[in-house]
């Protein structure tokens, strides 16, 4: 049978001519996603808003240069060279405001130990502030050079939340970048143990690669209208490996059985394409479903992973049922080119003697199918028994990359007992709308922001209070002698809100800083200044990982729900089958379970930790990480239950009874599954031995999720649920193509 043009080719013509188009938009992606976290709707993200719009506030994005090497700023020599840096960097375009020693002679600005600091307020007309931190970065080293002749100690560092921001950007870049290095040799040497034949090997790996490029491409062109995380770029690199050679590995195994069955190369690719081309669809289906559910929580890092995680779904299994079968159907029996010696040829039955031993399996499986699920699942429910412990505040330690200059500055914060400036907390109050005076004409409404500062000041967590009255001295005859600047800060534009910055003690910890902003949260305004029906936001980094740990305990219960019931509805479309939707719905979420017990024992206990980097373990996990992903792993899981249920699916429909269609399913299957998921496994273990944490978190959980589904719930339980359900897997309408064409019932796919 001669290759014609069909539709097929047209399609995939007209899909590779688009991933063409795409290609050039997905270089340096990174420059176009963010770092920043947005919790919308939060107290944390209205108090940015109320500082910039209300406010007009010209500090509401600031970067903290830190000095050292230079005499204390409170001496005359070294006022005279803070002063040369301050006229240095007050210039610099996007530097919307400065404040030092100079300007309030406060010691809070009096490092211990020598140095001292200077803050920079940053406005960017054009695109994230973070694009500003380079040219502020040069400006600061110029003038450390130019002040080294006679200080040679002298550094300029920056630091802050934006800084640590551009350099959590650059090292995600540069740890894709050495994660895809030690991944793209190991899944190449992975494809060819399991298909022996280069040719063959280097298609799915050159689908993971598109798969990557396209979905960072569309992601480039959302983040000019979206906010969209850095994580964007991990998650595409991660599931778009995964998937994509996933995919299409299901795809050419197809097609080489079609081959060595002794159909010709464009009969094989239709074979293929049509048994499997709907269980690609389903499987892609499940995993874009957690992705949506993501989309639900008004967390733009979450989000973000949500948009990734569909772009990459669609777009790989778009690649495999398109352009795949169109490579194939030019390639024919030439897929087998450049074979390892070692392996048999296509027409060697070599699929019959390697499914040989798991057909072997599945008769043993099915002999005994309770003691299967007896050792299989004792194990597995003792894992999940330690996700019970999961504990999700802010992981103790120090997991910011080490070697970025915003770091070193932030230790160097930390030794001067001055870290409190990067973590402040920002308080908005708002006195009642009955007190038309501004709080600054008003002595009520002084009195009532002098008693809210004095309030915060006293507490012992408190290293400094900055507000309106104590800029003024406490007296508010002084205010005519505080900058504009300063004042804008502390005062609204309106005169009835204030703004009181508390900063925390360097040895107050991160969880600590949480557990004080939701107390004073509690207390309400009235308990701070003593004036009913005040009303009180809270911002800053403290209060932004309050809003974010709130956020995803509220919002993880009904992403759960609806990534099952959105699960369960594909399932039921895909097999018709109540039993096997509900079985695979609880088979995944006991694997789930097992893999966050894991993740337990060794991140939140440290057991085994040392060998990924985190010696001692972390205490806890990010609260990001459970949601996210139970999202991904509960797609991903079920990936094997399709491939697996479609096969047995297929052997029932053609005759055989649930005894034999078992071991048939198992023979056709496992080695399948067992490449596919070890190709997963190492793509997510990759990403386990980088150095941002909360990637290596969600690497290591993926990858034990995929191990145990691939093994003892694929290959045990599931084949022995199966064998104890019998015809009851099937009903009410999985079989009922048996007797009208069982030569054409292709199954929804392997």
């Amino acid at each position: 049978m001669s290759f014609k043009p069909s539709r097929r080719i047209w399609a995939a013509g007209a899909v590779f001519a688009g991933v063409l188009a795409l290609l050039p938009f997905s270089f340096h992606s990174e420059r176009h996603l963010e770092t920043a976290t947005r919790v919308e709707g939060s107290d944390a993200q209205t108090v940015v808003q109320e500082l910039k719009t209300r406010f007009r506030s010209p500090f509401v994005d600031q970067v903290v240069v830190v000095v050292q090497g230079l005499p204390a700023a409170d001496t005359d020599e070294g006022a005279q060279a803070l002063t040369a840096i301050v006229n240095g960097l007050k210039d610099q375009p996007g530097v919307s405001g400065i404040v030092s020693y100079l300007d309030l002679h406060d010691s809070i600005f009096l490092g211990k130990g020598g140095g001292t600091y200077v803050v920079l307020g940053l406005a960017s007309p054009d695109g994230p502030v973070e694009n500003l931190v380079p040219a502020i970065s040069a400006q600061s080293r110029s003038l450390a050079n130019q002040l080294r002749p006679r200080y040679p100690k002298i550094s300029l560092e920056l630091t802050g939340e934006i800084p640590l921001n551009f350099d959590i950007r650059k090292a995600s870049a540069d740890e894709v970048q050495r994660s895809e290095s030690l991944v793209i040799p190991a899944t190449l040497a992975l494809l060819l143990l399991a298909f022996g034949s280069l040719v063959a090997a280097l298609i799915p790996l050159a689908v993971g690669q598109l798969a990557i490029a396209t979905t960072l491409a569309i992601a480039s062109l959302l983040a000019a209208r979206f906010h969209l995380s850095i994580l964007v770029q991990n998650l595409a690199t991660m599931l778009g490996l995964g998937l994509g050679i996933d995919y299409t590995l299901l795809m050419v195994s197809r097609f080489r059985e079609a081959v060595a069955a002794g159909n010709d190369g464009p009969t094989a690719a239709a074979i293929a394409a049509r048994r499997a081309g709907r269980t690609l669809l389903i499987s892609a289906s499940t995993v874009a479903i957690g992705f949506v559910a993501l989309l639900t929580v008004p967390i733009s890092e979450i989000r973000s992973i949500g948009v990734a995680g569909c772009l990459v779904a669609a777009t790989s299994v778009l690649l495999a049922n398109t352009l795949v079968p169109a490579v194939l159907a030019l390639l024919g029996r030439r897929i087998d080119l450049c074979r390892l010696p070692f392996k048999p040829k296509l027409d060697e039955c070599a699929s019959e003697r390697v499914g040989k031993k798991w057909r072997s399996w599945g008769r043993g499986i099915v002999a005994h199918p309770w003691l299967a699920m007896l050792f299989a699942g004792l194990p597995m429910l003792a894992l999940a028994w330690q996700a019970t412990k999961l504990d999700t505040s802010l992981p103790k330690g120090d997991w910011l990359p080490k070697a970025a200059e915003s770091v070193h500055a932030l230790h160097t914060l930390e030794q001067m007992d001055r870290a409190g400036i990067v973590q402040s907390m920002r308080v908005i109050v708002e006195l009642p709308s009955q007190a038309h005076e501004s709080i600054s004409e008003s002595d009520a409404g002084w009195a009532a922001i002098d008693k809210a500062s004095k309030t915060l000041a006293s507490d012992p967590r408190s290293e400094r209070v900055i507000s309106l009255t104590t800029v003024a001295g406490g007296d508010r005859s002084f205010l005519t002698d505080v900058s504009r600047d300063t004042r804008r800060t502390f005062l609204s534009s309106d005169g009835h809100a204030a703004l009181i910055e508390v900063l925390p003690k360097t040895s107050v910890t991160l969880r600590e800083q949480v557990d004080w902003v939701r107390e004073v949260r509690r207390s309400g305004g009235e308990a701070l200044t003593g004036v009913p029906g005040t009303t009180l936001l809270i911002g800053g980094i403290p209060a932004l990982n309050g809003d974010y740990q709130t956020i995803i305990e509220k919002r993880f219960l009904p992403v759960m729900e609806l990534v099952v019931a959105g699960t369960l509805l594909a399932l039921l479309a895909g097999f018709r089958s109540i039993f096997a939707a509900i079985k695979a719905i609880l088979l995944n979420l006991l694997s789930v379970a097992a893999s966050f017990g894991a993740l337990v024992l060794v991140f939140q206990k440290g057991f085994g930790s040392g060998m990924l980097g985190v010696p001692g373990g972390t205490g806890s996990v990010f609260p990001l990480v459970p949601i996210v992903t139970f999202a991904i792993t509960f797609g991903l899981s079920m990936d094997y239950e399709v491939f697996l249920v479609a096969r047995v699916l297929e052997a029932r429909r053609s005759g055989l009874s649930e005894d034999e269609a078992i071991p048939e399913a198992l023979a056709r299957t496992a080695g399948l599954i067992t490449s596919a998921a070890a190709i997963m496994i190492v793509v997510f273990a990759a990403f386990t031995f980088g150095n941002f944490l909360v990637v290596k978190m969600i690497g290591f959980t993926l990858a034990v999720a995929v191990l145990i589904d691939a093994t003892l719930v694929r290959m045990v339980i599931g084949p022995a649920l199966l064998c104890v359900a019998g015809d009851w897997n099937w009903w009410p309408g999985g079989l009922a193509k048996v007797k009208a064409a069982p030569e054409k019932s292709l199954a929804p796919g392997d």
